[in-house]
C-alpha cells in the first residue's frame, strides 16, 4: 500500500478529538534513504535513533509545534511519486486536550465558537 493511502487510513481511524500523533517510517529499500530524506525535511522528521525505523514523525490536528496532517499526506504523497515503499506505525497518540488561548476581550460570539470546535 502506498504510503500516502497508509497515512490517509490512520487519520481516518484516530478519535475525532485527537491532538498530536507520532509515527514512526521505515523505507524499504535503505538505499534510497538520502532521496527519501530532502522531501521528509518539510515536515520535520526526526532521524531515528532505532535500526529498524528511519524517521520519526510528529503530526499534529489544529494547533501545536508538529506538521499538519495535510502537509504529512503531501510529503507522503512525493515519496509515493518517486517509488519510495515503506512502512508506517503509531507511535503515541494523545487526544482530548484543547490549546490555551487569551479569551480576554473577546466577544462572546468568538469564544463560543472557540469552545464549539475545540468541543470544551
Amino acid at each position: 500500500m502506498a504510503l500516502a493511502e497508509s497515512f490517509q487510513e490512520i487519520v481516518e481511524s484516530l478519535p475525532r478529538d485527537w491532538t498530536d500523533m507520532q509515527l514512526d517510517l521505515r523505507i524499504a529499500d535503505e538505499t534510497r534513504y538520502v532521496d527519501a530524506s530532502i522531501p521528509m525535511t518539510q515536515i520535520n522528521a526526526q532521524p531515528h535513533s532505532r535500526a529498524d525505523w528511519h524517521w520519526r514523525i510528529n503530526v499534529a490536528n489544529g494547533f501545536g509545534h508538529a506538521a499538519a496532517p495535510e502537509t504529512v499526506a503531501w510529503v507522503l504523497g512525493m515519496l509515493d511519486g518517486q517509488g519510495i515503499e515503506g512502512e508506517l506505525v503509531v507511535n503515541d497518540l494523545n487526544e482530548g486536550r484543547a490549546e490555551v488561548r487569551q479569551m480576554w476581550g473577546r466577544p462572546e460570539s468568538v469564544r463560543a465558537e472557540y469552545r464549539r470546535r475545540r468541543s470544551i
